[in-house]
C-alpha cells in the first residue's frame, strides 16, 4: 500500500502539471487556428492514439506480468524481454501506418488542413514505444518517468511548439500536427533515457519469431482491454467526426480534454497498480488485493468528485475560455465529468480483472463500447432530427458515454467482487459529506463575474471539498496517500 501511494502521489502531482500545460494549447488552439481547424485535426489525433495502443501490444500491463514470470526462454536480461515489446510494436506499427496512408479519410473525415497533416501517421510508432519504455520503468517502480513524459514534457512541448509554429508562414497551416509530433517524440526521447540507465542495452537479444508469435497471441486480450478502455473515451469524438459538423466535434473536444483532467487522476495509479496486483497474483493473496482495489478506489473517486465539482459548476466560465462558440458545450462537460466519476471503480476493477479472467473482461468491455456506439448515434440522430444545435450533439454523445461507463463499472465491480472473494467497492459516506458544501459555496461564485469564478470559486470550492473530506471521508490509511514519508509504519 505504501508503494502504491507513493506512485499514486508522484503521479498525482504530475496531474497538476500537465493541466498547466494543457491549457494553454487549448487556448492556442482554439483562439489562434480555430474552431474549424480544431475540429479537423481532432479525429486524426483519435485515430492515432487508437492504432498506437494497438501497436504497444498491450505492454502497458502486459510488460509487468511477464517480466515478473522471468518469461525470457533463453535467460537474457530484462532488457531483452523489453526489447521483444519493441519489435514487435514496430512491426504493427509499419503496417497501421500503411493502412492509414492508403486510407486517409479514416483520419480526416472533413477533410485535411494543409499538406502537413498526413504526417501524423509518424506519431504510431513513437507513442506505442514510448508506452513500453514507460511500463518497464513503472516496474521498477519509477512513476516519476512518466509524470516528466506525460505530464511535463508532452504538454508543455506540444502548447509551446503550437504556438511558435502558428508564426511561421511556410508551416503555420500544419502547425497543430506539427506540434502534436514534436511532443510525442520529445516524450519518447524523455522516457528512452532513463529506461537505457536502468535497464542498459539487450545482452545477447535477437529477433525470435515464435516467441514473438506466442508473445502477440498472449498479449491480444490485454490489446483488447487496453484498446476497448481508451476507445470508450474516444469513440464519441470519432463517430461525431463522421455524423456531425467540425464545429460539433471542436466543441465536443474541448469539453472532453476539459473533463480529462479528473481522469488522468485515475490514470495516475495505473502504472504502479500493474506490477503490485501481478506480485501479489504470483503468492495468491488475493485479500490483498481486494484490499489496494478498495484503497485505490477511494483515492481515486474522492480526488476526482473533488475536481469535477470544480469544473462542473462554473462550467459556463470554463467553456468561454474556447471562445463564445465553444460555451453551448457546457452541458456536455457537465455530462463528462459525471461520467469520469462513476467510471473509477470499472478502471481499478479492470485493473485485476485482466489478469485473472481476460476473456470475461474482453467480452464485458466489447459489449459495453458496443452500447456506447449504439446510443452515441441514436442520440445524435435524434438531435438532428428535432433540428437542436452543435452543442446538443455534444451532450447527446457526452450522455452515451456516461451511461456506458456507469453499466461497465456495476458489472466490473460486481464480477471482481465474485472472483476475490471479498468486498471492492470504493464508495462511502464521506464523499456526500464533502460535495454538498462544496456545492453550495461553488454555486454561490456563479452569481459573481466570471474572472472571479475561475480565478476565485476554483480554488475555493477545492479547498471547501478537501477540508471536509479530510475531517470526514479520511482515515489513517487514506492518509498515507499524502505522506511523504513512508517507511515500515505505513500500512499493507
Amino acid at each position: 500500500m505504501a508503494t502504491l501511494a507513493k506512485g499514486g502521489r508522484d503521479n498525482t502531482m504530475g496531474f497538476f502539471i500537465r493541466l498547466l500545460g494543457n491549457v494553454p494549447f487549448l487556448f492556442i488552439g482554439y483562439r489562434l487556428y480555430g474552431v474549424e481547424d480544431m475540429g479537423r485535426f481532432v479525429p486524426a489525433i483519435v485515430i492515432i492514439e487508437i492504432m498506437a495502443l494497438i501497436c504497444a501490444m498491450g505492454e502497458k500491463r502486459g510488460l509487468a506480468q511477464r517480466l515478473s514470470e522471468g518469461a525470457d526462454a533463453d535467460g537474457g536480461s530484462p532488457a531483452n524481454l523489453v526489447f521483444d515489446g519493441m519489435l514487435a510494436s514496430l512491426l504493427f506499427s509499419s503496417v497501421t501506418i500503411g493502412v492509414l496512408l492508403a486510407f486517409p479519410v479514416l483520419m480526416f473525415p472533413s477533410g485535411t488542413s494543409s499538406d502537413y497533416d498526413i504526417w501524423i501517421v509518424a506519431a504510431i510508432p513513437a507513442f506505442a514505444l514510448t508506452e513500453i519504455l514507460l511500463a518497464a520503468q513503472a516496474y521498477r517502480y519509477d512513476i516519476a518517468t512518466t509524470v516528466r513524459t506525460r505530464a511535463v514534457v508532452e504538454p508543455w512541448t506540444r502548447s509551446i511548439a503550437a504556438g511558435a509554429f502558428f508564426f511561421i508562414p511556410a508551416i503555420s497551416d500544419g502547425g497543430l500536427t506539427l506540434a502534436f509530433l514534436a511532443s510525442i517524440y520529445a516524450g519518447l526521447l524523455t522516457a528512452a533515457w532513463p529506461f537505457l540507465r536502468t535497464y542498459g542495452l539487450p545482452s545477447g537479444w535477437r529477433p525470435r519469431p515464435r516467441y514473438l508469435g506466442k508473445m502477440t497471441l498472449r498479449a491480444l486480450p490485454l490489446v483488447g482491454a487496453d484498446v476497448i478502455e481508451r476507445g470508450t473515451r474516444l469513440l464519441d469524438v470519432f463517430l461525431l467526426g463522421q455524423f456531425t459538423s467540425p464545429t460539433a466535434v471542436a466543441i465536443y473536444f474541448f469539453a472532453k480534454e476539459v473533463a480529462s483532467l479528473p481522469q488522468k487522476l485515475k490514470s495516475s495509479f495505473e502504472p504502479i497498480l500493474a506490477p503490485v496486483i501481478t506480485k501479489n497474483l504470483k503468492t495468491g493473496n488475493l485479500g490483498a488485493i481486494a484490499s489496494q482495489v478498495r484503497q485505490v478506489g477511494f483515492w481515486i473517486i474522492a480526488l476526482q468528485i473533488g475536481i469535477a465539482l470544480a469544473l462542473a459548476i462554473p462550467g459556463e466560465a470554463v467553456m468561454g475560455l474556447g471562445g463564445p462558440a465553444i460555451v453551448g458545450g457546457t452541458g456536455a462537460l457537465a455530462l463528462l465529468l459525471m461520467a469520469e466519476v462513476v467510471a473509477s471503480m470499472a478502471v481499478v476493477s479492470e485493473g485485476v480483472l485482466v489478469y485473472i479472467a481476460k476473456k470475461r473482461n474482453l467480452a464485458i468491455s466489447i459489449a459495453i463500447i458496443t452500447l456506447q456506439g449504439a446510443l452515441t448515434i441514436v442520440l445524435i440522430m435524434l438531435v438532428d432530427h428535432f433540428g437542436f444545435d452543435e452543442g446538443f450533439n455534444a451532450a447527446g454523445a457526452a450522455a452515451a458515454l456516461l451511461l456506458s461507463l456507469g453499466a461497465s463499472s456495476l458489472i466490473k465491480a460486481l464480477l471482481l467482487k465474485k472472483l476475490l472473494k471479498a468486498p471492492v467497492s470504493n464508495l462511502r459516506w464521506g464523499l456526500v459529506w464533502a460535495t454538498g458544501p462544496a456545492v453550495v459555496v461553488g454555486f454561490a461564485f456563479t452569481l459573481l463575474p466570471e474572472w472571479i469564478e475561475l480565478l476565485i470559486g476554483i480554488p475555493t470550492i477545492l479547498a471547501v471539498y478537501g477540508y471536509v473530506i479530510w475531517h470526514k471521508g479520511f482515515g489513517p490509511d487514506d492518509r498515507v496517500l499524502f505522506r511523504k514519508n513512508l517507511g515500515a509504519s505505513a500500512p499493507s
